[in-house]
């Protein structure tokens, strides 16, 4: 095998393994079926079952700081083992948690730092073996994982809560299946994570079709995550990220109880779950490759413009067909900010930072989880219906289009980092 195809082949190894990875954390966005048995079940309100979804997207983004800095320094093997640990072991002693006090320590905050570690650890080396023109296509495949993970997850999540009747021992069994599973997935897949060798040239484009792109070219500086914060760029794709994603989450955490009451979809609301990460797969893995030529911030806009339309008109969906089609058309939308964030913060601060830089973008995300599944949880609890959140989430939308239609990527020239020769690890 040439030299050229052995590093072809690698280089995909390490985007499948981070795929894998990123399907297994995917197990946070099966709470819709966990959320609605703990309604149902233990007779939580919908705030308290929001609570542990939003506190660990809140740790998970959180910790994406920190972790982000610690994959640039010492790779993302040893990260991502960390994360697989920690995720995991937080589903396990959920298991042992009856309040949402003490399921907010275990599943949220635990598991949510779990999920950081690893996620900090799959995009950075995955778009380090390509070249640049497709940073976008290959977040979207990555990042695809998450997304695509609860179709089958819903119903295995499903599968394991009817394994007994018993309410009282279902859903503790159900955490334990999953916490033991995610450990030893992540265990194996992170020991495929590498960076690529010191002087490594990356996998070239296929065609020369990205070289007449219209989209967003590589940053030829790497900046460091302090520069990179004296930069108006940076907050603008902050607050992108917080409009965008909470509408996303708010549908997500809720989708269960909004199939039920709304639609009176109740016992194949999974089917709704799995549609909607079918659908928010493919618009990471197609925005991810439309804005490798359109640009980053283009498909952004027309993603956020179709959301907020969508859900301005949420609480039309009142029969199972409706419900199906919002649910797809959310995920579709929603999907896009994941692989095209980390794009922006490459094509303008370099990749040799980006996993403290976009660990630091990423905090948007951390106050996204807890605006959208909780303001949903307090409109429905005190209105009886989630129709005002669909409308305050649409104009979150619309705000998000304005702000990435007024971003330009930084014109300024921004110090230079040393470049530092890395070890393959």
């Amino acid at each position: 095998m040439s030299q050229s195809a052995s590093s072809t082949s690698r280089a995909w190894s390490v985007v499948i393994a981070a795929l894998g990875i990123n399907l297994v954390l995917g197990s946070l966005y099966a709470w819709p079926i966990i959320g609605k048995a703990l309604v149902g079940q233990w007779h939580w309100s919908k705030t308290d079952a929001a609570l542990p979804f939003s506190i660990s997207t809140a740790a998970f983004a959180f910790t994406m700081i920190f972790a982000g800095r610690l994959q640039d320094k010492v790779g993302p093997k040893l990260v991502a083992l960390l994360g697989g640990l920690a995720f995991g072991a937080g589903m396990f002693v959920s298991s042992w948690a009856h309040t949402p006090s003490v399921m907010a320590l275990t599943f949220g905050v635990l598991g949510g730092m779990g999920i950081g570690l690893c996620y900090s650890a799959t995009t950075p080396p995955a778009v380090k073996w390509f070249s640049p023109g497709r940073k976008g296509l290959i977040m979207g495949i990555v990042v695809a994982g998450v997304g695509l993970a609860p179709v089958y997850v819903a119903p295995l999540t499903t599968a394991l809560l009817k394994l007994t009747n018993d309410t009282a021992i279902s859903i503790p069994n159900t955490f334990a299946y999953l916490g033991v599973g995610a450990i030893a997935a992540i265990s194996i897949l992170s020991l495929i994570l590498t960076n690529p060798p010191a002087g490594y040239t990356p996998v070239p484009m296929a065609s020369s079709g990205a070289s007449r792109s219209k989209g967003p070219v590589s940053h030829s500086r790497d900046v460091s995550p302090s520069q990179m914060l004296k930069t108006r760029q940076f907050y603008q794709l902050w607050f992108m990220l917080l409009l965008g994603a909470s509408a996303g989450l708010m549908i997500i955490a809720h989708l269960g109880t909004i199939a039920k009451e709304q639609a009176k979809f109740d016992t194949s609301a999974y089917i709704a779950v799995a549609l909607l990460a079918i659908f928010n797969t493919l618009g990471r893995i197609i925005s991810g490759g439309v804005s490798d030529r359109l640009g980053r911030t283009q498909t952004l806009i027309l993603a956020f413009v179709l959301q907020a339309a969508n859900m301005f008109v949420f609480v039309h969906y009142t029969s199972a067909t409706m419900l199906l089609f919002g649910a797809c058309f959310t995920g579709l939308c929603y999907g896009t900010i994941f692989p095209l964030m980390p794009a922006a913060i490459a094509d303008y601060y370099g990749v040799k930072n980006l996993g403290m830089n976009y660990g630091l973008l990423f905090t948007a995300f951390g106050i996204a989880g807890v605006c959208g599944p909780i303001v949903g949880g307090m409109v429905r609890d005190a209105y009886g219906s989630f129709s005002l959140s669909y409308i305050i989430t649409g104009a979150m939308l619309l705000a998000g289009a304005a702000l990435a239609f007024a971003t330009r990527p930084p014109k300024v020239a921004v110090e230079p980092v040393p470049e530092v020769a890395q070890s393959v690890r």
